[in-house]
């Protein structure tokens, strides 16, 4: 057990969440609150291949110098960009942190940006564009988020089309990087084998060099909302390369902006499709042998999240699942879950969330995500409580306002026309 997180803020915006833990290993992630919904479409891609080119060198680093001192210290590092993010994390040894964290702050606020290597990467990226494209599960989830939000960023990949990375300038790049890349649009996470003064002092150090006055906020166009889904509404997608079609029921869900209404949702998702026993593994799977492999998904974002289910499957079986799926869905919205099976539910959910944030990289990402993202630390603390607390009746309410009979879209992926 650890004392917990510890919240520091400086004058300049920059927050810094420290945590010691007894794990032989210090893991260091800086989060940008910039990932691909800040881009508009003419830019999108942009924030990937940022990502990329953030390991390029600054004036003081060489490209690939951060790496070569990572890898001769035994560590190991990378980054991610999602919709609503862009994080950089490593994991050293805790005698390692204090030479390793000013290189790494440095390389995220310093970019350069070099032309030359600007166009060796853009072939990078387009190659990892074909990979993901010649890929079934990201190919599907990607057509999937377009056909659920066709008019937020959250519809477009994140990888961005290849035709608008071929377009993509270094001046544009170093303008996004100037614009998102600052301390106030940023949190510091340290969590490792030292207390966490010594962290949160050695962070404040790696960035003394870098701070200045924060520019302006950058000019975001309003967010676009969807318009709700009032009737049941069927997207067909034709793609050969398949040999097993694809159902994908989604409702939209409330986001991060509203914390208090995901819980239960995460937990209605386990109930339906977790597991041999759950109700429609059990149904569609186990008993009629309709699918080949079911599952629930509570996806949630910043802006807007969605509920997924999702099934491999035969074409003719289309119609008996979805409304299987539907049938399974008014049951619990007519009766609520019997009390034993939502306990047992409630404590695998929190179990497992337990166990998944033990290592020091998976805490630094929680407490990463829960501050920086749904901008609420003590949410990413508090979630086994909020799990635990929930009633049969939480549950049938969820169920009753978010998943509607006639507020879903389903999207059938078949590899013949149909």
């Amino acid at each position: 057990m650890t004392a917990g997180p510890t919240r520091y803020q400086t004058a300049s915006g920059l927050t810094i969440i420290a945590e010691q833990t007894p794990t032989e290993a210090v893991n260091f992630s800086l989060w940008i609150r910039a990932g691909s919904a800040v881009e508009s479409k003419g830019q999108n891609g942009m924030a990937h291949f940022l990502e990329h080119m953030i390991f390029k060198g600054t004036p003081n680093l060489a490209p690939g110098e951060f790496e070569r001192q990572v890898e001769a210290r035994g560590g190991v590092m990378n980054a991610l960009t999602s919709q609503d993010y862009t994080c950089f994390y490593c994991t050293v040894a805790p005698s390692d942190f204090a030479a390793i964290a000013p290189l790494q702050i440095e390389l995220v606020l310093k970019a350069q940006i070099p032309e030359t290597e600007f166009e060796r990467e853009r072939q990078v990226v387009l190659e990892e564009i074909r990979r993901a494209e010649d890929n079934p599960r990201h190919r599907i989830f990607s057509q999937t988020l377009a056909a659920a939000f066709p008019k937020s960023p959250y519809g477009r990949p994140i990888l961005g089309p290849a035709p608008v990375i071929q377009s993509l300038t270094p001046e544009a790049m170093r303008q996004h990087h100037r614009t998102h890349y600052h301390a106030a649009n940023l949190t510091a996470v340290v969590v490792g084998n030292l207390p966490p003064e010594t962290l949160i002092e050695r962070v404040k150090a790696g960035f003394a060099p870098h701070l200045k006055p924060t520019p302006p906020p950058a000019h975001l166009p309003p967010w676009p909302e969807e318009v709700a889904i009032t009737r049941a509404e069927e997207v067909q997608i034709y793609d050969r390369r398949l040999t097993q079609a694809r159902l994908i029921m989604l409702w939209h869900v409330p986001g991060l902006s509203q914390l208090e209404s995901t819980y239960a949702l995460d937990v209605l998702a386990r109930i339906l499709a977790h597991g041999r026993t759950s109700r429609l593994i059990q149904s569609l799977r186990e008993q009629r042998g309709l699918v080949s492999s079911l599952s629930a998904r509570n996806y949630t974002q910043a802006h807007q999240g969605l509920f997924l289910i999702s099934a491999h499957l035969q074409v003719e079986h289309i119609p008996a699942v979805r409304d299987e799926i539907l049938r399974q869905i008014q049951d619990l919205q007519t009766q609520p879950v019997p009390a034993s099976q939502l306990q047992q539910i409630q404590r695998q959910v929190a179990n497992q969330f337990i166990f998944a944030n033990e290592a020091p990289a998976s805490r630094a990402g929680l407490y990463g995500y829960s501050e920086a993202i749904a901008q609420n630390l003590q949410a990413g603390l508090n979630y086994p409580h909020r799990i635990r607390a929930l009633s049969p009746e939480d549950i049938q309410q969820a169920t009753q306002t978010y998943l509607g009979p006639r507020n879903y879209r389903l999207v059938t992926f078949t590899p013949k026309a149909t």
